[in-house]
């Protein structure tokens, strides 16, 4: 019976291991074709035109040729403790820009209610969208309510609005945006600008799981949009800090739903991004320095629990990396098909990476047996070791990239613990795909997917970065 035992060991091990080490190479060569792209368009950008001009900000960004008035969406559930003072904050920061809030609530959220009354009472640029339905519904849900509150405001006033603006109730916006959006609009159906998750705070393992956002977020918004916008492929929206050209979003428009935005899905914003790509509308990623020299760029806390991050980072999984191979299915060019192949990993990546722990923990093991019982590791054959060596360098590489993205977006000190931040996210990764074939099945059986959001803090901006 031992001899039985030992034998399935060995050999659950030796599969596992192959699995592993096969999917970690795949993923690994893709994202090193990724940096290498990355990094031959910085050179090429810095040697044929940053040589010659200098960078635009906006100091000397120019007035839009035809200015307009921007719509900016906020959905609020249960944002009573963050929704007042973002708002303040924007009406501080935008006191001369030509714009209108649209914050969307629900009748049984007399909370959040009550956090907007006072500022929205005899503020004309607040506009609040009341959903007829109690809540939650979904995030698309309450955006196509503010659709209409958008749509009720040009018929009242005359004048057509040129871009809407999505932005979180926890966002920290940035004075210069609006100024962007509107000349950049001029050119482009989609304009998503970064995203920079604020540092964490609390506890060693809370700022762990809150910096590792910020982690995945610099890399991201630092490199991997860049390189979808130069291949010509579609720029997914983040559903903060981004922009759609007014008569685009119209376009997508659907009676049935009440507006632009698709109320079954639960990534409406990263889905119509890809909605517009297909239509023809073209989409750009922009990272521009204000006056000062810091990025334009929304900033906000993320979640610096396990079990909100694992919430989160499933319903990103449910919407873009399953539901999105039916939902979005697959159009446009190579480039396009390799980004959402991209975009669609995220749940088959974990499940590699749960394949490569496991293996790792099903070798101790055997060699802790291997003490006892007549039990040892098998030699390798060359192909297995051969893909070992070439992940340890592909990690090797990775991890030095997510340094380097890192410290430039937070300090070197950041960038050097976003190498060991990285066993968290993997962690995080694996139970959020669990959470997310679970809540993906549940779907398929017809149970309704519905805003499964997180508790938000806005900061202090006296004393938090």
């Amino acid at each position: 019976m031992g001899d039985v035992v030992a034998a399935g060991l060995l050999a659950l091990h030796r599969e596992i291991l192959l699995f592993a080490v096969v999917g970690l190479a795949i993923g690994g060569l893709d994202d090193l074709l990724v940096d290498l792209l990355f990094l031959a368009r910085r050179c090429w950008r810095n040697i044929a035109i940053y040589a010659r001009h200098p960078r635009m900000s906006t100091a000397t960004l120019p007035a839009s040729a035809k200015p307009g008035r921007i719509a900016i969406f906020i959905p609020a559930w249960r944002e009573a403790e963050v929704i007042g003072l973002m708002l303040r904050y924007a009406l501080a920061c935008w006191p001369n820009d030509d714009y209108r809030i649209f914050v969307g609530l629900y009748p049984n959220d007399p909370d959040t209610l009550e956090a907007v009354a006072p500022i929205a009472a005899g503020e004309p640029r607040i506009v609040v969208g009341m959903n007829p339905k109690p809540g939650p519904s979904t995030k698309a849900d309450c955006l196509n309510i503010l659709w209409r509150s958008m749509l009720a405001e040009e018929a009242r006033t005359g004048r057509a609005f040129k871009a809407i603006v999505l932005h979180d109730a926890e966002d920290v916006v940035h004075a210069e945006e609006i100024r962007l959006f509107d000349f950049m609009i001029d050119r482009f159906a989609l304009v998503q600008l970064p995203v920079l998750p604020l540092p964490g705070r609390g506890t060693w393992l809370a700022r762990a799981i809150a910096n590792h956002y910020g982690d995945e977020f610099a890399e991201n918004h630092g490199k991997a949009l860049t390189v979808r916008e130069a291949l010509g492929a579609s720029i997914p929206s983040a559903g903060v800090a981004c922009a759609f050209e007014r008569a685009t979003l119209g376009r997508l428009s659907d009676p049935i739903h009440g507006g632009p935005f698709d109320p079954s899905s639960l990534t409406e914003d990263y889905e119509a991004g890809l909605r517009i790509a297909d239509m023809g509308g073209r989409g750009v990623f922009v990272r521009m320095r204000d006056r000062s020299g810091a990025l334009v760029a929304t900033r906000e806390y993320f979640p610096d629990s396990i079990q909100a991050a694992v919430r989160q980072k499933a319903r990103w999984m449910v919407g873009i990396s399953l539901a999105g191979w039916d939902r979005m299915g697959w159009h446009g060019g190579p480039a396009e098909w390799w980004m959402r192949i991209r975009d669609r990993r995220a749940t088959m990546a974990a499940l590699v990476l749960f394949a490569a722990y496991l293996a790792l923990i099903l070798w101790g093991l055997i060699v802790a047996l291997g003490l006892f019982l007549p039990l040892s590791l098998p030699p390798r054959s060359p192909i297995v070791d051969a893909l070992l060596w070439l992940n340890m360098g592909l990690m090797g590489w990775r991890a030095a990239m997510r340094a380097l993205f890192v410290g430039r977006a937070y300090g070197w000190r950041h960038g050097l613990m976003a190498i060991p931040r990285t066993v968290i996210a993997n962690y995080i990764a694996i139970l959020a795909a669990r959470r997310a074939v679970f809540l993906y099945g549940k779907s398929l059986l017809g149970k309704p997917l519905s805003w499964d959001k997180t508790q938000h803090r806005f900061p202090d901006l006296k004393t938090d970065p």
